[in-house]
């Protein structure tokens, strides 16, 4: 394997990391910890975060899609073997799950703690849960193709 590819793949699974970690992480740990709080202490937090979290995340989707094109190229363009074509689009349908929380999604978190309309808020963080939770299957699932197609 070439160096190029070495540092491709590195950077393309600390991405992967870092975003599938950060699911986990706010799914699992961060969502469970604040449920005794008010909504109106809760709420303000969760938008804090996830204008944190999804700089972080922004910034990994970049790296994968760079760092994807560019190994998938490495491993045959458009014949390259049908996992790593599946791994693609699971990534692409990810993004577009991510882009349609951190535009659509979040700004209503954001508007409804400035106006403080925390029922508005909290159905908006629903939202986010929900597909956050859809993204970590999605990313399990991918992860798993990535470790069981490396003998193809």
């Amino acid at each position: 394997m070439s160096k190029a590819i070495d540092v491709a793949l590195f950077l393309h699974l600390l991405g992967v990391a870092v975003w599938v970690g950060g699911m986990v992480f706010a799914n699992f740990c961060l969502r469970p910890a604040l449920s005794d709080l008010s909504p109106q202490l809760r709420l303000p937090l969760l938008e804090a975060v996830y204008a944190r979290f999804f700089n972080w995340v922004a910034g990994s989707v970049l790296v994968i899609l760079l760092t994807g094109g560019f190994l998938l190229q490495q491993f045959g363009g458009g014949h390259a073997v049908w996992p790593l074509h599946a791994m693609a689009a699971i990534g692409v349908l990810m993004m577009l799950i991510f882009g349609h929380l951190r535009f659509a999604v979040f700004p209503r978190i954001r508007r409804a703690v400035q106006a403080q309309k925390w029922p508005d808020g909290a159905r908006a963080v629903g939202t986010v849960r929900r597909l956050v939770i859809v993204n970590l299957v999605l990313g399990v699932v991918t992860i798993g193709m990535a470790v069981l197609s490396r003998g193809f």
